[in-house]
């Protein structure tokens, strides 16, 4: 595993299948994806872009994609992409901040990307594939003529990920250039090829946006085992199982709410479909309710894997026997480097809930010191604030994110436990807790639902939730009132945007606390 070039693959298996689009079925071959992403690579040299230059992209999930991510890659290029679901000035502002010389955008997301150019200044190539607007230049005609070549010299690039914005404007996470030779293996490389078993047989189904970390990152990691990723345009239940059969899918990674849509499908369509060939189902990016796990392991059997991680740094794991006899838990952080710290910098005792901090390798918020010095303690360990606390045998179980955490009457109330219960109710798709404003306890708990029947909310039914988490829970973590949504604000990544909830409660105020 010591040379990961694309063009290794290109060239001992010209015609090995690299990519598949789930949906339409275009797919790429190793030489193809070789020859267009040394194309886009020459192209970008000649437009002035030097290793340590940043590149940014803007698309749904495309084909396309990955001739930049690899351009970029065997470029020394920092790459960056962006979530399209963001507002003009929202995606704007990425892109200035990460300093993109280099845009590219699909036509699928052609009027944002028209909307962000006056707010991008520092943009010097903008790019569109599959047509174009005013400012853009056509990505085929760019790309057209230029050598299929290695440039002279092929250096590692490095991602350049944004956090998804829920708790404010997103930070981008910077690690220094490796200046390894294009084709070094990394950790990601190791952690897949160690613990999951990824190699040159893999076939790998993402079925999330691939602007998101894990998707983009892994489904070209299997490449670089020249391996197979099968990516679909947008998740849909029964067709993540139907490519899963087609494609005799070895691995996959999905996130809890996908889950929950799987397994809301039809007894007679969850059966249609032979799933014998998964080896390794892994899951992130949200905690998954217990009882969500428990379905899918009955369903899927024995193959489903979790990892608990941030972009920032930080690792851990759990398997499915390992989880059976610790429901609940992301891994055993014995060893790992992670650590559960109270206010007072003090290492928590067994069952204690602190603040979970890692041993993470250095990185920078780019552009902003002071939230990158918050990050780090006095020990050299880094946080994103996620709450959680350990067992006696160093199992790691996730409270919640400290900017959910909800101060009502001077007691500390951590919402997810109280989601998990509603998620239980047969009528519930799906479920946000949330602190709201009360004159004389500060915040109340509110629960925000969205129904599998829009049609049946109802203040009886409000009463009949509240009643459940009742029976479930000590009452001072349950809701005091349920209002209904026709759909909470989640990123396609599964998290839940609960400032955009929030700030529906806090108008007018000065704070949200």
């Amino acid at each position: 595993m010591n040379d990961l070039r694309l063009s290794v693959y290109a060239h001992e298996d010209p015609g090995r299948v690299a990519l598949i689009m789930g949906r339409s079925g275009v797919s790429l071959t190793f030489a193809e994806l070789d020859r267009r992403s040394m194309q886009l690579a020459q192209a970008l040299e000649a437009a002035g872009m030097r290793p340590g230059d940043h590149v940014a992209l803007i698309s749904d999930n495309h084909h396309r994609v990955y001739d930049v991510v690899w351009a970029a890659l065997r470029s020394g290029l920092y790459y960056t992409p962006v979530n399209w679901h963001l507002s003009p000035a929202e995606a704007a502002y990425v892109v200035d901040n990460c300093g993109a010389r280099a845009l590219i955008v699909s036509a699928a997301v052609a009027d944002l990307a028209e909307a962000l150019a006056s707010d991008t200044p520092s943009v010097e190539v903008r790019l569109m594939f599959d047509g174009t607007r005013p400012g853009y230049t056509s990505y085929e005609a760019f790309v057209a003529g230029r050598p299929a070549l290695p440039l002279a010299h092929e250096e590692e690039g490095q991602w350049m990920f944004y956090s998804s914005g829920t708790t404010g404007r997103p930070k981008g996470i910077m690690r220094p250039l490796s200046h390894e030779p294009f084709g070094a293996a990394g950790f990601g490389e190791q952690l897949l090829g160690g613990e999951y078993g990824f190699d040159r047989d893999t076939v790998y189904l993402s079925p999330a946006p691939l602007y998101h970390a894990a998707p983009g990152v892994w489904s070209t990691m299997v490449m670089r085992f020249g391996g197979t990723s099968v990516v679909l345009e947008s998740f849909d239940p029964e067709l993540a199982l139907a490519c899963i059969e087609r494609y005799r899918v070895t691995h996959a990674q999905f996130v809890p709410t996908m889950f929950i849509r799987l397994l809301r499908l039809p007894e007679e369509v969850r059966r249609r479909y032979d799933l014998s060939s998964l080896r390794r189902v892994i899951h992130a990016a949200a905690p998954c309710p217990v009882h969500v796990k428990e379905q899918m392991l009955a369903w899927w059997g024995p193959v489903i894997y979790e990892y608990y991680a941030a972009s920032e740094g930080g690792y851990v794991s759990i398997g499915p026997e390992e989880w059976l006899a610790h429901r609940g838990s992301v891994g055993n952080i014995t060893g790992r480097g992670m650590h559960i710290v109270d206010d007072a910098g003090r290492e928590c005792e067994v069952g204690e809930d602190g603040t979970i901090y890692a041993e993470a390798p250095p990185f920078e918020y780019h552009r902003d010191s002071a939230r990158t010095a918050e990050a780090w303690n006095a020990n050299g360990w880094m946080t994103v604030g996620d709450v959680g606390h350990v067992d006696a045998e160093g199992y790691l179980f996730l409270t919640d994110r400290k900017t959910n955490m909800i101060i009502s009457g001077g007691v500390n109330i951590y919402p997810r436990e109280t989601e998990d219960v509603l998620l239980r109710h047969n009528a519930v798709a799906d479920a946000a807790v949330i602190g709201v404003p009360n004159e004389e306890m500060g915040e109340e708990v509110k629960a925000v639902v969205q129904l599998l029947e829009p049609s049946a909310a109802s203040p009886a039914l409000a009463d009949e939730l509240v009643g459940f988490c009742r029976d479930r829970l000590a009452h001072f973590k349950c809701p005091r009132s349920v209002d209904f949504v026709d759909e909470l604000p989640r990123l396609p990544t599964g998290k839940l945007l609960k400032r955009v909830l929030k700030d529906q409660y806090w108008k007018g105020r000065s704070t949200k606390i």
